[in-house]
């Protein structure tokens, strides 16, 4: 090694140098740096972690408030919708309580109506009873019977005779309900019998109603179903100009 310009004894000091150096180079330097960058390379790591998470949590946190979102916009639309509802179906009842509540007015008006006009034919009966009667004395005399008279009378507006409906006679009829038209107002015992003898043929289920029409000028028709029984003043003068013409 001298030929080769190396100290044996230089170099033995200079390897252990280097040794002494690379043991404090490896404990006060190398190992510290190390741990450093093993400290950084893991805060970074963390750091990195938990930017991933607080990404998730946003994204979670939108989904999420997303979704309540368009609960809370849901339900809204519901509550509207209930609202709506509720508030048509309060005004249709209301709209239909006040037709209702007209409609009852207007049937009142009508009967009381109805009730008015059958009291005032009712009057008009015995007023053109009495005239008529007054007029048959004034031209026949006072020995007239009277009481013949009023029954004349009495037959020409309720088509009753000697107690039987003469537009029945040799008629049969069916049904569930008869209409009994009359010129002016029947009395309590005219409907009595006109009833009877109509129920005689449809039977006692049956259920027969009045009404009156001044236009018939006397008589009776009545209507069992599509079938009419025109035994009315106006009728018979119907049937006469008919003939004539």
């Amino acid at each position: 090694m001298d030929r080769l310009g190396i100290s044996l004894g230089y170099l033995l000091v200079q390897i252990f140098n280097f040794a002494i150096l690379f043991v404090i180079l490896r404990a006060w330097v190398y190992r510290p740096i190390l741990g450093l960058l093993e400290r950084r390379r893991a805060a970074i790591a963390q750091g990195l972690e938990d930017a991933r998470v607080a990404a998730e949590a946003r994204e979670n946190a939108e989904k999420d408030a997303e979704k309540i979102l368009a609960e809370a916009q849901s339900r809204a639309s519901e509550v509207v919708r209930e609202a709506t509802e509720r508030a048509e179906e309060q005004a249709r009842e209301i709209i239909a309580e006040a037709e209702e509540e007209a409609a009852e007015r207007r049937r009142e008006a009508l009967e009381e109506a109805e009730r008015e006009k059958e009291h005032i034919l009712a009057d008009l009966r015995g007023q053109v009873a009495s005239l008529a009667m007054a007029a048959a004395q004034k031209l026949i005399g006072d020995s007239l019977d009277q009481q013949r008279q009023r029954a004349l009378i009495d037959q020409f507006f309720s088509g009753v005779k000697a107690g039987k409906v003469t537009v029945l006679e040799g008629e049969r009829i069916t049904g569930q309900s008869a209409e009994v038209t009359s010129a002016l107002p029947l009395t309590d015992e005219e409907k009595e019998a006109v009833k009877s003898e109509i129920l005689a043929q449809l039977g006692e289920p049956a259920t027969v109603t009045f009404r009156t029409d001044p236009s018939i000028l006397g008589g009776l028709v009545i209507r069992v179903g599509d079938k009419v029984l025109d035994g009315s003043i106006a009728g018979r003068l119907e049937d006469m100009r008919q003939r004539l013409v």
